[in-house]
C-alpha cells in the first residue's frame, strides 16, 4: 500500500471540498487516513490461498454442528468507501471429525472483510473460504449489518439492517439443522 499516495490524495480531497488541509484540526488527517486504510484494507493484494493462520484438528466423535456467533466485523462499501458493520454467525458440520480452531473463524472473518466489498459477496466469500479449508458436510453463514452509505447519505435511514445468508450441504437439505442454527442466531442477536 502506497501510504504517501494516500496522504497526497486525502490532501487533494480536502482541498477539493473547500477545506484547508493546513488548519490545525486537519494537518495530520492525511497521515491518519493512510494508516486507517492500511488497517481496514489489509487483505487487498492477498489471494484466498494466502490465509494460512489456521490449524485443523481431529475429534473422535464429531459434533452435529460447530457454531461461532456474533463475530463483530467492519468493512468498506466498495461503492462509496463508507463503512458497513455488524455481526456474522458461522456454523459448519464437520466431515470425518475435522474441525478448525475456534479462534480462526473470527480471523477468517477479518481476512474476508478487510477490503472494499459488498455484504452479499462477503457472505459468499466466507462460505467459499471455509469450504476450501475444511470441506465440511455443510456451512451456514448469516450476516446482519448496518451500512453508512444508507444511513449518512442517499435514503438517510438510520438503524436499518441488511440480512444475508448462505447455506450449503446439510444446512441446505436438513431443515431441522438449519432451523437449529437460525434459532441460536436469533436467541443471541444483539442490536448494534
Amino acid at each position: 500500500m502506497d501510504q504517501q499516495a494516500i496522504e497526497n490524495a486525502v490532501t487533494q480531497l480536502l482541498k477539493a471540498i473547500g477545506e484547508d488541509p493546513q488548519r490545525p484540526g486537519l494537518k495530520e488527517t492525511p497521515a491518519r487516513v493512510a494508516r486507517m486504510y492500511a488497517e481496514v484494507a489489509s487483505s487487498i493484494g492477498h489471494r484466498p490461498e494466502d490465509f494460512t493462520n489456521y490449524k485443523i484438528f481431529h475429534v473422535a466423535d464429531s459434533p452435529r454442528m460447530v457454531t461461532v456467533q456474533q463475530i463483530p466485523f467492519y468493512s468498506l462499501c466498495e461503492h462509496h468507501l463508507l463503512p458497513f458493520f455488524g455481526e456474522i454467525s458461522v456454523a459448519y458440520v464437520p466431515r470425518n471429525g475435522q474441525v478448525i480452531g475456534l479462534s480462526k473463524i473470527p480471523r477468517l472473518v477479518d481476512y474476508v472483510t478487510h477490503r472494499p466489498g459488498m455484504q452479499e459477496q462477503v457472505t459468499i466469500d466466507l462460505v467459499r473460504e471455509l469450504q476450501d479449508l475444511l470441506n465440511p458436510l455443510g456451512i451456514a453463514v448469516v450476516i446482519n449489518a448496518r451500512h453508512l452509505c444508507m444511513e449518512m447519505r442517499g435514503i438517510n435511514k438510520r438503524g436499518q439492517f441488511t440480512y444475508t445468508s448462505k447455506f450449503t450441504g446439510q444446512f441446505d437439505h436438513d431443515q431441522s439443522l438449519r432451523e437449529e442454527f437460525l434459532a441460536q442466531v436469533r436467541s443471541h442477536h444483539s442490536s448494534l
